[in-house]
C-alpha cells in the first residue's frame, strides 16, 4: 500500500465497527434476526436511525478518500462531485443526530451527554456549511480546515469504540462515566483534527475564514 492511501485506509478501518453495528441495526429494523441489544427508542421510531446510518456510512467511507492527495490531484472532478454528495450526506448525518438527541427520550449518558451531542451535531453542521462557503469563494485553506473538522466529529463513533471499551471497565456505566467515555471520543478526534490542520498547513491565522 502506498503512503498516500494509508490515511484513507486507516479512516475506513476506524469507522468499520460502528458502520457494521449500524448495518446490523438496519437488518433488525427490516425484520431480520436480532443481534444487538433491544433499543425501545429505535423500535418506536426507526426512520431517523435508518437515515442516520445510511448517510453516516456514505459520509465516512467516501469522505475517507477525500484525504488521498494523489486522487485529488489526478481526478479533481471526482473530488468536487464527491464533495457535493458529502455536503448533503454530512448535513443529513448531523441533522438526524440532532433529531434523535432531541426526540429520543432516555438515552444513556444523562443530561451531560445530551448537551454534548447537541454541541457536536451543531458544530459538525456548522463546519460543513462554513467549508462549503469557503470553497465557493475559493478559500481552499479554510475549506480544508472546516471539512477536516466536520469529518473528525462525524467519525467520533469509531474512536468511541475505544474510549468506551477503556472507560467502562475503569469508570463504570453510570450516566456520568458514559458521558465522559463517549465525549472523550469526540474530544480526541477534535484535537487530532486541529493537529492535522496545522501540520498540513491547511489553516493559517491570515487565511480568510469568513
Amino acid at each position: 500500500m502506498t503512503r498516500d492511501w494509508r490515511l484513507p485506509a486507516a479512516l475506513v478501518l476506524l469507522t468499520l465497527v460502528p458502520v457494521v453495528a449500524g448495518s446490523l441495526r438496519l437488518i433488525e429494523v427490516a425484520g431480520g434476526p436480532q443481534v444487538l441489544s433491544t433499543n425501545p427508542r429505535v423500535d418506536a421510531s426507526p426512520a431517523p436511525v435508518v437515515v442516520h446510518v445510511l448517510a453516516a456510512a456514505l459520509y465516512a467511507f467516501v469522505g475517507a478518500f477525500q484525504f488521498a492527495a494523489r486522487l485529488r490531484r489526478r481526478r479533481p472532478q471526482w473530488h468536487r462531485r464527491a464533495g457535493r454528495v458529502l455536503v448533503a450526506a454530512g448535513l443529513i448525518v448531523a441533522g438526524s443526530a440532532l433529531w434523535m438527541t432531541l426526540f429520543y427520550p432516555g438515552a444513556p449518558g444523562g443530561d451531560l451527554l445530551w448537551g454534548i451531542r447537541l454541541v457536536v451535531g451543531s458544530a459538525m453542521a456548522g463546519a460543513i456549511v462554513l467549508g462549503f462557503a469557503a470553497i465557493r469563494r475559493r478559500d481552499i485553506a479554510a475549506h480544508r480546515a472546516w471539512m477536516i473538522r466536520a469529518y473528525a466529529l462525524a467519525v467520533g463513533a469509531g474512536t468511541q469504540v475505544l474510549t468506551a471499551g477503556i472507560g467502562e471497565p475503569l469508570l463504570g456505566t453510570s450516566d456520568l462515566s458514559t458521558a465522559i467515555s463517549v465525549g472523550s471520543g469526540w474530544v480526541i478526534n477534535a484535537i487530532v483534527a486541529e493537529w492535522a490542520i496545522r501540520r498540513a498547513g491547511a489553516y493559517r491565522p491570515t487565511a480568510r475564514l469568513v
